[in-house]
């Protein structure tokens, strides 16, 4: 593909709604750390807007109660900065213990395709937020050369895999799909086979 196709791709995405969406969150999430008490920014997460309404996540209820009394003045401060109009702000915090203990730190370390994050990566990670899609898949792309270098290969495609991976299997969890998907074709294909040659004997 040219880079002249991709750079039309990029502009078709950039006009469709999910991206503005995108964009207005992320002009949100720049402008939060701003109008927001510094001690209480750490508390807080801008989590989505919905019907011109901005959810937050709060790490408690007599904070909600607090930020919930001060929330037109925060939007009239974040309508002053932002390039559209926010009707209205919503704290939650029932948001902030559903978003940190979704997953257990447990869960996620003993899973085979858990992968450590380099210093590098995390860099990238945590650096200024993508200002376009172009610059975020450069960044995306990145994240994954990073990835690829120190990882051994899936013996039957070759692909970067992680380690717990081919412990587990052998073989990177899309070959251990394909895998397994054909075993089980094989099995219900013998059942069926199976099963006609027995109606034939009755």
């Amino acid at each position: 593909m040219s880079f002249n196709s991709l750079d039309r791709i990029l502009a078709l995405l950039e006009q469709q709604p999910g991206w503005e969406q995108y964009q207005q969150y992320r002009q949100v999430v720049d402008c939060w750390q701003q109008v927001i008490d510094q001690k209480l920014a750490q508390h807080t997460r801008p989590l989505y807007i919905s019907r011109q309404i901005l959810w937050v996540a709060i790490s408690s209820y007599s904070l909600a109660q607090e930020l919930s009394l001060q929330r037109f003045s925060l939007l009239k401060k974040l309508n002053h900065q932002l390039s559209f109009v926010l009707k209205d702000i919503r704290f939650s915090p029932q948001h902030w213990y559903q978003s940190n203990n979704s997953v257990s730190n447990s869960t996620q370390a003993s899973h085979p395709s858990q992968i450590e994050i380099s210093q590098t990566e995390n860099k990238i990670v945590n650096s200024a937020p993508a200002k376009d899609l172009n610059t975020a898949v450069q960044r995306w792309q990145k994240i994954l050369q990073e990835r690829s270098q120190n990882l051994p290969t899936c013996p039957q495609c070759g692909c970067p895999t992680p380690l717990g991976e081919l412990e587990r299997w052998q073989l990177c969890c899309h070959c251990i799909s394909q895998k397994w998907a054909t075993e089980s074709h094989l099995r219900t294909a013998n059942l069926e086979v199976n099963n006609k040659q027995q109606k034939n004997q009755d």
